[in-house]
């Protein structure tokens, strides 16, 4: 869960880590935990269990046997690969405050993953500034603060982005400025 180099494979890191396999349509099809003993990735069922072991990473790791019938002699239940994106999530991101909902939607381009909130009442707050307003307007949360939200985005594991999605996109606006200026 720690930031990797974008080009190292998470398998070799001696740090667990939490993961979301996207497709290309930005939907998330598999939450997945890295075992800190046998390194190994493990199928989380539900999103809700995936943030119980992401927010607890540092202070009690993730182990194969936390899952029923599950030991670090099983094979790996997934592997990364190019057939899904995979993000990276940062270790010890808070669980989801009760009715709120964290949204991350891969750029069509894959050069980001965009975070959002949206709000019991069903309003996408995109950043702190509007978490800010969006608390101070509802007492009702008084309860939550900043604290409670993490807007950095996961990183993305290049190595699993599509072959034609790697061309930097920033080359070609450079070449469209050059043809200009001529």
């Amino acid at each position: 869960m720690d930031n990797q180099a974008e080009s190292s494979s998470p398998e070799t890191n001696k740090t667990p880590k939490s993961q979301s396999s996207m497709t290309s349509a930005s939907v998330i099809v598999a939450f997945a935990v890295q075992c800190n003993n046998c390194y190994q990735w493990r199928k989380i069922a539900t999103e809700e269990q995936f943030e119980d072991f992401r927010c607890n990473q540092t202070a009690d790791p993730f182990v194969c046997n936390k899952l029923p019938g599950f030991t670090c002699e099983k094979p790996a239940d997934i592997s990364v690969d190019s057939s899904q994106v995979w993000v990276m999530d940062k270790p010890n991101i808070p669980k989801t405050p009760n009715g709120f909902k964290r949204i991350t939607t891969l750029r069509g381009n894959y050069s980001k993953v965009d975070v959002q909130y949206l709000t019991p009442d069903g309003k996408k707050i995109r950043g702190t500034p509007g978490m800010v307003s969006y608390l101070q307007e509802h007492p009702e949360y008084n309860h939550l603060s900043l604290s409670d939200f993490c807007y950095e985005a996961p990183k993305i594991v290049r190595d699993t982005v599509p072959k034609h999605a790697l061309k930097n996109p920033a080359d070609r606006s450079r070449r469209r400025k050059k043809r200009s200026k001529s």
